[in-house]
């Protein structure tokens, strides 16, 4: 949870799978504090090392503040995990091996899942599995080997954690797969900021009624060419927020100005 924690773990990941180009991560503290103690290190080097080790940086690209949507991806795969796991586990404790075991199963399951549709033609090819890609190769792992809980838990570790596993995957196809369907709500495309837009942000820290009211100064388009990061001034400061923290607001005619001028 802190740098030291974060660059430890990065270096454990490529140690086995390798240097990443590219990192993708929210605004913690500890990507923050990793990020910048790199650069710093790389700063600090001479030009000659520097032109040397160029092609060697990893790239952050950090989520806005408070938009923990903008890592969907992964963090749709930590909540299957998470709900999974608080299913089978429950309020026991277990050994550290075997909850590193587990875990360490519960890779190779969500490695496993198809990047894309599966065929029901036996003649098509198999589906592409981030297994191939880290691999270079189908997957290979053990079959799953099923004992019965009930008299297996508390006596061999390493049943223990088979068990644990094929419990995992049962919780883990009840939950996972009907969350494939998808949602009709955003199937339709809603109406895009624009600059000076009058906007409310949207501040869980505070209450609603001390939400700031700002402008749009800047928009930023996804990688789809849909606007969802915005720029917004607010009292001379600018924050950047994702648009679904932005509520526009309406545009007041000058009649309408002047009405509540007078009002006031």
């Amino acid at each position: 949870m802190d740098s030291d924690a974060f660059l430890l773990s990065l270096r454990r990941f490529i140690a086995r799978r390798g240097k990443p180009m590219e990192l993708l991560c929210d605004n913690g503290t500890n990507f923050v504090g990793g990020d910048r103690e790199l650069r710093e290190s790389f700063e600090s080097m001479s030009a000659t090392l520097q032109e040397q080790l160029a092609e060697q940086k990893i790239r952050f690209r950090h989520n806005p503040p408070i938009a923990p949507h903008f890592g969907g991806t992964w963090e749709r795969e930590i909540k299957s995990v998470k709900a999974a796991l608080r299913v089978i586990l429950r309020e026991q404790s277990v050994p550290e091996p075997v909850l590193q075991t587990l875990l360490v199963e519960v890779e190779g399951i969500l490695n496993s899942k198809p990047l894309g549709y599966v065929s029901s033609d036996i003649a098509d090819v198999d589906p592409v599995t981030p297994n191939l890609l880290l691999m270079g190769r189908r997957d290979a792992s053990l079959p799953q080997v099923l004992y019965d809980p009930n008299n297996l838990l508390g006596r061999r570790r390493w049943r223990h954690s088979q068990v644990l596993a094929d419990c995992f995957w049962a919780a883990f196809i009840r939950q996972y797969l009907p969350g494939m369907q998808g949602r009709p709500k955003w199937k339709t495309d809603g109406i895009e900021l624009k600059v000076g837009q009058v906007v409310l942000v949207v501040d869980p820290s505070l209450p609603r009624s001390l939400w700031p009211v700002g402008t749009v100064t800047e928009t930023l388009p996804g990688a789809d060419g849909r606007i969802r990061i915005a720029r917004v001034n607010v009292k001379d400061k600018v924050y950047t927020r994702p648009v679904v923290r932005l509520i526009p607001l309406p545009h007041l005619e000058e009649n309408d100005m002047s009405s509540t001028n007078r009002l006031s």
